[in-house]
């Protein structure tokens, strides 16, 4: 048995629909080997950091993910965007640019953690998301909107 204080951790930025929430433990524990992952959970978190207008949601998502690196030592965060997100009803290209996007903004946090983007299909499976060059250019263009914005 495992002690509590010898657990590996992962972070989970997720959506609160439920329905995510399993398959993202069972796949961050397998792929992160991970005993437990905090889960930080907001409606559509990928729009909420893509976008970055709520600053002070942004602030209480970046104060909980510290939370669990500092306090459980995570060292991998998942930003996780899903099927018939009813806080981001937006298509599957749409959300995969805003978690793309949601992957660079977290790591401007400069938290020692590996920051990956997942997304969850209707059948429950999970892929991990990486760049294009179109999407590399679009996200530029937004990131440099947002450091504009917030220093």
């Amino acid at each position: 048995m495992i002690l509590m204080s010898q657990m590996k951790f992962a972070t989970a930025i997720d959506c609160i629909d439920g329905r995510t929430q399993l398959p993202v433990i069972a796949y961050l524990k397998a792929k992160c080997k991970v005993d437990c992952v905090d889960m930080v959970t907001e409606a559509g978190p990928v729009k909420i950091l893509a976008n970055c207008e709520d600053h002070v949601l942004l602030d209480s998502i970046k104060r909980r993910v510290e939370i669990s690196i500092r306090k459980h030592r995570s060292k991998c965060i998942a930003v996780v965007g899903h099927f018939d997100c009813a806080g981001n009803p937006v298509s599957k290209e749409t959300q995969i640019d805003q978690i793309l996007m949601s992957i660079k903004i977290v790591r401007s946090w400069n938290f020692k953690a590996n920051v990956l983007g997942l997304w969850l299909t209707r059948t429950g499976q999970l892929s991990k998301q990486k760049k294009n060059r179109e999407r590399a250019r679009c996200q530029q263009r937004i990131w440099s909107a947002y450091t504009s914005s917030r220093f």
